[in-house]
């Protein structure tokens, strides 16, 4: 098949979804977008990027901006950075095969054919471990950041979607990362890919 294809994946905070996107790009030499579409959409806005680095150095946190997808702003702004945003990933889907994580990419791009929608979760005594052992986290700042970007991510899905980042009936492959780890859950998602589009993977 020489047709371009698309993998959305969602996930919660702490299940490993991001170095599992980013291993499955690697086995299948495809191009992996996950902020940096954010990054490309406030350029193309020309927003001010130093007000966004002054709120999240208020914050005094590494993991600040996992809580506000679209940066810090009003929802007039936000709008438009969507709005961008949207545009920017229907032009990556239509210029190349790639894996886009994050950013309602499910619901952007609906109506494209050749697509497989992804959720990676994973139990909450799971993702706290996650937190604690590779994103080097103090268990109290753990749950607190569980819980606030589990929220933020839902408030923002639910908000430009209409539905739960979560729902069986927008998605194609659910995986609990916690079964297999990061090695074997991108083992699985490369093989159900390689099916799906009939594709030689690289070794």
């Amino acid at each position: 098949m020489n047709e371009k294809f698309v993998v959305t994946i969602a996930r919660q905070f702490g299940s490993l979804g991001r170095p599992i996107a980013r291993l499955v790009s690697e086995k299948l030499g495809i191009e992996y977008y996950d902020r940096d579409i954010v990054e490309m959409a406030a350029k193309n806005l020309n927003l001010p990027i130093s007000t966004i680095s002054d709120v999240e150095e208020s914050a005094k946190s590494a993991f600040f901006n996992m809580n506000y997808p679209l940066g810090m702003g009003t929802t007039a702004i936000q709008d438009s950075i969507f709005s961008v945003q949207r545009k920017i990933i229907v032009d990556l889907a239509e210029r190349e095969s790639c894996i886009i994580v994050g950013r309602c990419a499910d619901h952007i791009l609906k109506d494209y054919k050749n697509i497989i929608n992804v959720f990676i979760y994973a139990p909450y005594e799971a993702r706290l471990a996650n937190c604690v052992e590779r994103l080097d986290m103090r268990p109290d700042e753990a749950k607190k950041m569980i819980a606030s970007v589990d929220k933020a991510r839902e408030s923002y899905h639910r908000h430009y979607c209409g539905y739960s980042m979560s729902d069986k009936d927008y998605k194609h492959v659910m995986l609990d990362s916690s079964l297999l780890g990061v090695e074997g859950t991108c083992e699985v998602l490369v093989d159900i890919i390689r099916q799906k589009f009939q594709l030689l993977v690289k070794q």
